[in-house]
């Protein structure tokens, strides 16, 4: 076991006070899954419901706990390891903890499945960041809050902070003792309009946490989804010791809609870097550590984009090499987003010759054609349908400051007509047709298309993996 690690000024540092740079990704859409990675419309208490109405309760479930046996296991912590990356960020639902028809009645059965990942991961020498990803009543208005709304109903009713506060002592008990585990995310993106709640929040579950487990490191993500510090109080050097300070750096030329291809330009570069450096900022005045919680571009998929997806990718890939240099100058811990999807983001992608990608392909090609999922979404098909909305509201407004809604400008007009009418609207019908696919399907078939999710049954993202590797051995060689 190794010593705990700790902040000692803006580094983190192990036992020996030498300094460890984190190098990892996020294990996203496996006890949090989203719309993107898993393949599925809306949310995911929405697929969870409408397969249990066509499986029956029995079947869905077995379809869902053989998912996450099979979507990471050794093979997977061992190819992991050897891209010379070590720690891994793993997003948790709040949900494989506490129903929400019993409120903090814990459900033991939800640390099956992540003691298995931190053990497997410190087997390989590979740290994990407990990430609350989601919690009760979502902390914003993402699918990822898993609440099916847009609003963050997680500030409006004290009873989702106490039961936050809760499930976080739980984990501490659990987890207290175990040096592998370099940190808790206490919060994915909270998005408080008011800003003070985000501080009574952080207030609050810190001394809960640290009542129970004064050693672990606690990564603080900054407000409006991770990207704002400037209302946290000035004395949160003394006011929360051994803490480090998440930004999610994604940059708008990793996506479908930066304003033109990355081809390294000095503008371009100017703008990347000080879109970053904007986020950190405060941090940097202060002499506090930061964190890269989040970052990465999304790629192109033969299935859609055909011809020209080799060339989209290489300007996306040089968006990711720039990035991770700019990191390496600030000796930069990261966590990049992800590990494992259908094939958009992660550093491993299911094959589309396995019996999950066979059995969805019509209607995932729907889906990406309907610009259904919010991230990183082409809405070029449908376009013509939902700008004439956008018009009818941008049109009539009285002032053009009430389009500026918080969260402005992660969400603008034109995002937030997306959000609510596809992302939550139109999804909520398609889950339906999601779940379809699978009726009639025996425990043998949902086994089989469970195991799509198996290393052994992915592809390797090799242009990404091989920027992560190179960056990796120059920080072994610095």
């Amino acid at each position: 076991m190794p010593s705990f690690l700790r902040i000692e000024g803006r580094k983190i540092v192990d036992g020996d006070n030498k300094e460890v740079i984190l190098r990892g990704a996020g294990l996203g859409g496996w006890m949090n899954m989203e719309n993107f990675i898993s393949g599925y419309p809306g949310c995911e208490f929405q697929i969870r419901e409408a397969l249990a109405d066509v499986l029956g309760e029995s079947k869905a479930a077995f379809f869902f706990d053989k998912f996450l046996e099979y979507f990471f296991g050794e093979k997977d912590a061992e190819f992991f390891k050897s891209l010379g990356l070590n720690c891994i960020r793993i997003a948790i639902n709040y949900r494989h903890f506490e129903d929400d028809d019993s409120p903090r009645v814990l459900k033991r059965e939800g640390f099956g499945h992540l003691d298995r990942i931190v053990d497997a991961c410190a087997k390989h020498g590979i740290y994990t960041i407990i990430d609350l990803h989601t919690t009760p009543g979502g902390q914003n208005g993402g699918w990822h809050c898993d609440s099916g709304v847009h609003l963050a109903n997680f500030w409006r009713h004290k009873d989702f902070e106490d039961r936050a506060v809760w499930l976080w002592e739980e984990l501490a008990k659990h987890y207290r003792d175990n040096a592998w585990i370099a940190g808790y995310n206490p919060m994915n993106e909270p998005s408080d309009s008011r800003h003070t709640r985000l501080v009574a929040f952080y207030d609050r579950v810190i001394k809960a946490i640290r009542a129970i487990d004064p050693n672990h490191i606690l990564f603080l993500d900054g407000n409006t989804y991770a990207t704002d510090f400037t209302q946290f109080p000035e004395d949160v050097k003394e006011r929360w010791p051994n803490c480090a300070y998440a930004i999610h750096d994604y940059s708008l030329y990793g996506f479908p809609a930066a304003p033109e291809p990355y081809t390294r330009t000095p503008e371009q570069q100017r703008r990347m870097r000080r879109s970053y450096e904007k986020k950190r900022e405060w941090m940097d005045v202060r002499g506090l550590c930061v964190w890269n919680g989040e970052w990465g571009p999304v790629y192109a998929q033969k299935e859609y984009e055909g011809d020209k997806t080799d060339e989209i990718n290489e300007h996306r890939y040089m968006v990711l090499k720039d990035q991770l240099d700019i990191y390496q100058k600030d000796h930069l811990s990261w966590s990049i987003w992800l590990y494992k999807d259908v094939g958009f983001q992660g550093m491993v992608y299911v094959s589309q010759d396995t019996s999950y990608m066979r059995l969805l392909a019509p209607f995932l090609t729907k889906k990406h054609r309907l610009a259904l999922d919010s991230w990183g979404a082409d809405d070029t098909a449908i376009k013509h349908i939902f700008d004439p909305l956008v018009n009818l509201v941008v049109d009539n407004v009285n002032d053009r400051k009430y389009l500026e809604l918080y969260p402005y400008p992660v969400w603008t007009i034109d995002k937030r007509v997306a959000r609510m009418s596809r992302a939550i609207m139109m999804s909520e019908i398609f889950v339906l047709e999601w779940a379809d696919y699978f009726r009639g399907k025996t425990e043998e078939e949902l086994d089989e298309l469970a195991q799509s999710f198996k290393f052994e049954n992915c592809l390797k993202r090799d242009g990404l993996n091989k920027v992560l590797t190179e960056h990796a051995q120059l920080e072994a060689q610095a």
